[in-house]
């Protein structure tokens, strides 16, 4: 049971919490410092049980959703929104912020795949869920919303542009999905998993492709863009990409490097000249084979991040409330967080054509 160590704190019984595609790596070993006994899960909702003296903005009672990142609200990168990167809660580290649930490389805090969760600034990050929001729909604001919808941002997508994601887990989906919100001409997904595949397809709506069908990638991208190849490439795989076994045995085998780095070279490689790659895929410290010559003789643009959920909340709220994002459409499996075992075995395995698993804790109907 967490305990309040901070006035600032506040104690959530959680009610709703997700497996994330970022979880597997945690779970498969990709993520150093990720130690025995620690609590995973950086996507839930629930009811505040009790605040530390100093929280004001929430209070007992309330129905919130706790953005994965953990950000004190005051240092430098947090006043310009990068909550993503605050500077004080996860002070060992020089470049991402605190994580919940995420190893020690990411602040060593527990997560919420638990009945309660301890949130630091408490003032900060949670957000009362709205009256008449979906519990699902609102978990689903923690991560994969926004991260989506940042990977198409951070794109610089412009009227018209062929937009190329690698990956169709839950983010790549989302990604796909906000791409046509930035105007987007024509949405092209690319993954190996046929029911995913499908789903993206339908719920995107958008071109999908099987990479194990259509040869080399980089090549079929550039045969059905008239030579020229995308206008904006995301990478919503990350460390545990396959379709190059070099890099499979060097970065999820070997761990010689920060995980495989398949979709972030065919990415570089299938974007146009002058194009830019968005990654929003996890690859842990430090080191990745990535062909940097290619990205600075063909002009790209490279950007990627820790998702500011904070900073994207009021406007993707927007988009749920009116329609225009139906996230709870992804989820495909719910069940007792007590068979969280056989969750992530189902996740990681894609079985049963799993898209997204919410675990509900015996707590949640109390």
């Amino acid at each position: 049971m967490p305990e309040i160590k901070h006035p600032q704190d506040a104690i959530v019984r959680v009610t709703r919490t997700c497996i994330c595609g970022s979880d597997l790596h945690l779970y498969n070993g990709n993520v150093p410092d990720t130690r025995v006994g620690s609590t995973f899960g950086h996507e839930f909702v629930g009811i505040v049980e009790e605040v530390g003296p100093d929280v004001t903005k929430i209070k007992v009672g309330d129905q919130v959703l706790v953005p994965f990142n953990i950000a004190c609200g005051e240092c430098h990168f947090c006043k310009q929104n990068m909550f993503g990167n605050c500077h004080e809660s996860n002070t060992m580290s020089t470049a991402v912020g605190a994580i919940f649930g995420y190893s020690h490389t990411a602040g060593g805090f527990d997560g919420g795949q638990a009945e309660y969760a301890r949130v630091p600034y408490a003032n900060v990050g949670p957000t009362v869920i709205p009256a008449g929001m979906d519990p699902d729909d609102a978990v689903l604001l923690t991560d994969v919303v926004p991260t989506g919808y940042q990977a198409a941002e951070m794109a610089g997508i412009q009227p018209g542009d062929t937009v190329l994601v690698f990956g169709a887990g839950p983010v790549g989906i989302m990604a796909a999905r906000c791409a046509w919100l930035f105007g987007a001409g024509r949405v092209i997904v690319l993954d190996n998993v046929d029911y995913r595949l499908e789903f993206v397809r339908d719920y995107a709506p958008c071109e999908v492709y099987n990479f194990d069908e259509i040869g080399d990638p980089v090549l079929f991208i550039k045969k059905i863009t008239d030579w020229m190849g995308a206008d904006c490439v995301i990478d919503a795989v990350g460390a545990e990409a396959s379709g190059d076994l070099m890099q499979t045995i060097t970065g999820r085998k070997l761990l010689l490097q920060a995980g495989s780095a398949t979709a972030l070279h065919w990415a570089i490689n299938s974007v146009k000249k002058g194009g830019v790659v968005s990654i929003v895929g996890v690859y842990g410290p430090t080191d990745n084979l990535v062909p940097i010559g290619n990205m600075m003789n063909k002009g790209l643009t490279m950007r990627g991040n820790q998702t500011s959920v904070k900073r994207l909340l009021p406007r993707l709220i927007e988009h749920v409330m009116n329609g225009t994002l139906n996230p709870k459409a992804m989820i495909t499996h719910r069940m007792p967080l007590e068979e969280v075992a056989d969750g992530y075995r189902m996740f990681s395995a894609k079985l049963d054509n799993c898209i997204k698993t919410v675990l509900i804790p015996s707590s949640a109907n109390k």
